[in-house]
């Protein structure tokens, strides 16, 4: 049997991971289970994280399901405080939920789309953010850790205001690290480059599109979402006790690397769909 005691487990902790019915907040939640953490899980749908639960459960920790609009700071509220009451308390948050629909020029976007996206991608953040942080806080201790996005660190064709929403989480961590330190709180972020997931589904999903942008990654392979567990549960452990502030890119070397050439290119011959 796995030893989730020492410094790489999380025996004994608590989580809580937003988004986390499908693509990589499930992958996290499933990954925090298996280091021995119990974890609540949180999403706008129900089917599917039931069936997360269910897994979590099978490795025999305690999972808890709720559905929860993370656009709504009031739900937000009311789910995080029903997780600390299940839970007992929460030592870990993950603040995954966010996606985007438009997918096109900056000028073509409307005001409602900007809004739109910036809301679900940075003000759900702030939510989760506040409440969870109220309560590590007041405990004097907690790792929170926000998923961001490669998009945060360049400039991204045709997505303008995810990349914003992602800079934005990136900004705020670093902010909060700083903050609640002296509360004993870390707070740090996960990067992730091109990932498989439903939300990229529409460029993985086109090889030639999938070849082209695949070109700017260095390890030439696409991530996949059990790629962010490992990270996640680092950042949660003891073994990052001196680590806050940080944005960890899980992204194939994609930042280490300049990328805007191989989007221009592929923008320019009309092979991102708009």
């Amino acid at each position: 049997m796995r030893n989730n005691s020492g410094r790489f487990g999380l025996e004994g902790k608590t989580a809580l991971v937003t988004g986390a019915s499908r693509g990589i907040g499930r992958a996290i939640a499933l990954g925090l289970a298996e280091a021995g953490a119990d974890v609540a899980v949180l999403a706008r749908s129900t089917g599917a994280l039931a069936e997360g639960a269910k897994e979590i459960e099978a490795m025999g920790r305690r999972a808890f399901a709720y559905t929860c609009d993370v656009d709504d700071a009031e739900q937000i509220r009311r789910t995080v405080a029903a997780a600390i009451a299940d839970l007992g308390h929460l030592d870990v948050v993950v603040n995954n939920a966010g996606g985007f629909e438009h997918v096109g020029p900056f000028l073509a976007m409307t005001a409602d789309d900007w809004t739109k996206i910036l809301r679900t991608n940075l003000d759900s953040v702030v939510h989760v953010c506040r409440a969870a942080g109220e309560h590590m806080t007041a405990r004097g201790t907690g790792s929170l850790i926000n998923v961001a996005s490669v998009g945060g660190y360049n400039g991204v064709p045709m997505l303008s205001p995810y990349a914003v929403a992602k800079a934005g989480v990136i900004s705020l961590t670093r902010t909060l690290a700083v903050e609640w330190g002296a509360a004993g709180v870390r707070v740090n972020a996960i990067a992730p480059g091109w990932t498989r997931t439903q939300l990229t589904s529409a460029f993985a999903g086109n090889p030639e599109l999938a070849d082209g942008l695949i070109q700017a990654v260095p390890l030439g392979v696409w991530g996949e979402p059990d790629d962010l567990a490992g990270a996640a549960v680092y950042l949660a452990g003891d073994a990052a006790r001196m680590v806050t502030g940080l944005s960890l890119t899980v992204d194939g070397g994609v930042t280490a690397y300049n990328t805007g050439p191989a989007m221009l290119d592929l923008l320019q011959a009309g092979r991102i769909p708009v």
